[in-house]
């Protein structure tokens, strides 16, 4: 057993399924309990670097494709024959619920979400109206068809943090600077606080839906969040992402948390209240085991770049990770941050072998 029987009791949850899910390796180490092995999956792994997804997506929009159940469950099952993780991830894009509810938004190839009326005063904020489940029947069709697919593998359902959404609407798209965005959280703070607050909302619905229909975990990808200094965090995120976790607590599914560049965040990621923070590849496992409040598991953390370097170097860090996860009280394997699209998706099969037979054998 690669977790310490010896941890508190406490680490159980009331609403452990009884069914075929009982005995996932993901969903015990989420919990931190006893697993036969660390379990692994990959962030961004429906997609991405599969030569049948971009035979499948060939001419196909992006939020169209996230709008087909059809597609949603085939791209989503991709990976689960290719390699053996633990985990589906449930494919779709952070904005597909801003889409939803009627904002004029494409994904463009090579750029990413480009909004074409950026929301950028209190008048703006009447295009966020509440999302309502008959806003995304393909949501819950294709949950529910993957959930029968999958059997006893958990699917884990997704939504963008509230920071990351503010940003694309705000900035219009991508940023690096995060220029206009910090300049309403720092001297806006009253309509900051409204636009984080619809936006909180929406990640909440869009989440129980996903739940409603059978996903068996959530993660919040607050992706552009690391730009935010900790006590901006603290007072103009925190409030918000918090109120996100609490309202998803009473469906007893694992909460997972992640952000890219959240070192210096990562006790805050923790006190928002999730059961799982997600460490990007910067901050090794064991000193995020320092900066994380007790109580919780940890996921990550191998640097997506390095599977482009000969194995005996992704082996050693691979094994490196585990050995600093083993400090954790659970430990989901991860990337560092989502699979890049030139990814060899037989050095991710042969990794998670790797991870699979080193943490048994240990």
């Amino acid at each position: 057993m690669t977790a310490d029987a010896a941890r508190p009791n406490d680490a159980a949850n009331p609403s452990d399924d009884p069914g075929p899910l009982a005995e996932s390796p993901f969903l015990l180490a989420c919990r931190r309990r006893p697993v036969p092995h660390t379990p692994v999956w990959f962030m961004r792994q429906a997609g991405r670097a599969l030569p049948e997804y971009l035979r499948l997506r060939e001419g196909v929009p992006m939020l169209e494709s996230c709008a087909r159940p059809d597609m949603i469950v085939e791209i989503t099952m991709q990976p689960m024959r290719r390699y053996g993780v633990d985990a589906a991830i449930f494919f779709s894009d952070i904005v597909v619920p801003l889409k939803a509810i009627g904002i004029d938004l494409d994904i463009k190839p090579g750029v990413g979400p480009v909004i074409a009326d950026p929301i950028r005063d209190a008048a703006g904020l009447e295009a966020l109206r509440p999302l309502e489940p008959g806003d995304v029947p393909y949501v819950t069709e294709a949950v529910q068809g993957l959930v029968g697919e999958l059997g006893a593998t958990p699917l884990i359902g997704f939504a963008g943090g509230p920071f990351t959404l503010a940003s694309y609407l705000i900035e219009g798209g991508p940023s690096k600077n995060q220029e206009r965005t910090k300049a309403m959280m720092y001297g806006e703070p009253e309509l900051w606080d409204r636009l984080m607050g619809r936006l909180a909302d929406i990640t909440i619905a869009f989440l129980k839906v996903q739940i409603a229909a059978g996903a068996s975990a959530i993660q919040v990808f607050d992706s552009w969040v690391g730009s935010v200094a900790p006590e901006d965090y603290r007072a103009s995120v925190l409030p918000h992402t918090g109120r996100i976790f609490a309202e998803i607590e009473q469906f007893g599914v694992p909460r997972i948390h992640f952000g890219v560049g959240t070192g210096e965040l990562l006790g805050l990621m923790g006190e928002a209240g999730a059961d799982v923070v997600g460490v990007d590849w910067r901050v090794p496992l064991d000193e995020a085991v320092r900066r994380v409040e007790p109580g919780k598991a940890l996921q990550g953390n191998l640097d997506p770049a390095v599977l482009f370097a000969p194995w005996e170097t992704v082996e050693r860090r691979a094994l490196d990770v585990l050995a600093r996860g083993r400090t954790a009280e659970g430990h989901v394997f991860n990337l560092g941050h989502g699979v890049l699209p030139s990814t060899n998706p037989d050095v991710l099969a042969r990794l998670v072998d790797l991870v699979h037979e080193a943490s048994t054998a240990r």
